[in-house]
């Protein structure tokens, strides 16, 4: 099964001085350990939600607006493109994610076919 994993960090919760000092090793040892199990095909960092253009149409027409569509508490900071054995395994690769301990890990499963 394939899922979009969104990594969406909650700004409320702060970094330690040591998190902050050492996160991005821990983000790659976990995106190296995922890419060894052929769990991990894809994924990146987003840019800040400020950077967020929406698009609606309406009566024909595009409606362009800078910014989010809604205020989240947890914007999605970044994704990852899983391919699991199934839901179980999917939540397992999640919450070694270290970013799951300073917001929220979505997964959204990919429809197939």
């Amino acid at each position: 099964m394939r899922f979009l994993m969104l990594v969406c960090r909650d700004s409320s919760i702060a970094f330690s001085p040591e998190d902050r000092a050492t996160i991005g090793s821990q983000v790659e040892a976990w995106v190296s350990e995922m890419e060894g199990r052929g769990v991990r095909l894809q994924g990146d960092v987003l840019a800040p939600v400020e950077a967020t253009t929406s698009v609606r149409v309406r009566d024909g027409r595009p409606e362009v607006d800078c910014g989010p569509r809604v205020e989240l508490v947890a914007p999605a900071s970044g994704f990852n493109l899983l391919d699991c054995v199934d839901l179980d395994e999917a939540v397992e690769v999640s919450a070694k994610h270290p970013i799951a301990r300073y917001g929220v890990i979505e997964l959204r499963p990919i429809v197939e076919g």
